[in-house]
């Protein structure tokens, strides 16, 4: 079937949580002894809007690294992806990284980014439709750690999938591995995937790309706990927490918490949650890799490295994987 605007249907956002969800995952994780709120409510509107601002910072190298290896190896990505295939992007947020993908594969008529920002995935839709004019812009608002359900007209398109941003990096690696087997059930038979890996490196520059000078990533997390005043219950005083990033060399990891610097009790929907001066919680989780460390964990999900890309100083990586 050839693969047009009018021949393909409208995807009907699904929404990955409610106020419900959220309330939820606040309660029990205020109730932990290491208080933790899942990541993925960082990204509300502003959330996501302060995120794109991140990643223009000069301490955040990720983002600048990672399109250095796209431009100079676009042409390799997409060497192999059949004609007539779909590029389906997962946590795809503006999709400016994207655009070099697209503009390699000249053929490409179908692009189905996912994502849990609504608003990103409209701004992208519609720059994406006046650069591409040809291009087919199909967005889910999904929690892509669920395997994708495609409608019927494109369920057999095969599929090509691109994951940057080292967003995998988020999860502990026995959760990465999950996920990337519910990729690779997502996306086509002998399908493949492009993912950026952030690299270990001095720990000095990973501490100074997670506590910015400008102080965006500390907004970036308060905003969880306006969040929480807007949507939940006004609970929060602000100007009693602080942001820190630290670094945890036993885990190969970045951990953004936020601290109390006094002593408080949270009241919230009902409940009182104590908190000590100097207790935090923990919002984000970063880890780092080798490449080879990164093949070993995706070739335990099914999927194998076949080719690596590093930027000019070694800061991140970028690897095709083939599923096995």
């Amino acid at each position: 079937m050839e693969l047009t605007k009018t021949a393909l249907p409208r995807l009907e956002p699904t929404h990955p949580s409610s106020n419900t969800d959220f309330a939820d995952a606040v309660l029990s994780g205020l109730s932990l002894k290491q208080k933790t709120i899942p990541r993925r409510f960082l990204y509300d509107r502003r959330g996501s809007e302060l995120f794109e601002e991140i990643t223009d910072l000069p301490e955040y190298y990720q983002t600048r690294a990672e399109i250095e290896i796209l431009k100079t190896n676009a042409s390799d990505f997409v060497a192999n992806v059949a004609d007539g295939a779909a590029l389906v992007e997962f946590g795809s947020g503006s999709s400016r990284k994207t655009e070099l993908i697209i503009e390699a594969l000249a053929k490409l008529r179908l692009y189905i980014p996912i994502d849990v920002s609504a608003s990103a995935l409209d701004g992208a839709r519609e720059r994406l439709s006046r650069t591409f004019p040809t291009l087919t812009v199909l967005p889910i608002v999904a929690d892509f750690s669920q395997p994708v359900r495609y409608p019927a007209a494109i369920s057999s398109v095969p599929k090509f999938g691109f994951f940057p941003g080292s967003t995998i990096g988020n999860l502990a690696p026995a959760e990465a591995i999950h996920l990337l087997r519910v990729l690779k059930s997502s996306l086509s038979e002998h399908s493949r995937l492009i993912v950026g890996v952030d690299l270990k490196k001095d720990i000095g520059k990973l501490v100074r790309a997670y506590n910015d000078a400008a102080g965006v990533t500390a907004e970036f997390n308060l905003n969880l706990l306006q969040r929480i005043n807007r949507e939940i219950e006004d609970s929060f005083d602000i100007t009693t927490f602080r942001h820190q990033a630290i670094f945890d060399p036993i885990h190969g990891r970045i951990e953004m918490h936020l601290f109390s610097l006094i002593d408080q009790d949270i009241e919230i929907l009902g409940r009182s949650f104590p908190m000590r001066q100097g207790e935090s919680i923990h919002t984000e989780n970063s880890y780092k890799y080798t490449v080879d460390e990164f093949r070993q964990l995706a070739a335990k999900s099914g999927w194998e490295a076949v080719q690596t890309w590093t930027d000019s100083q070694h800061l991140f990586s970028v690897h095709e994987l083939v599923a096995a």
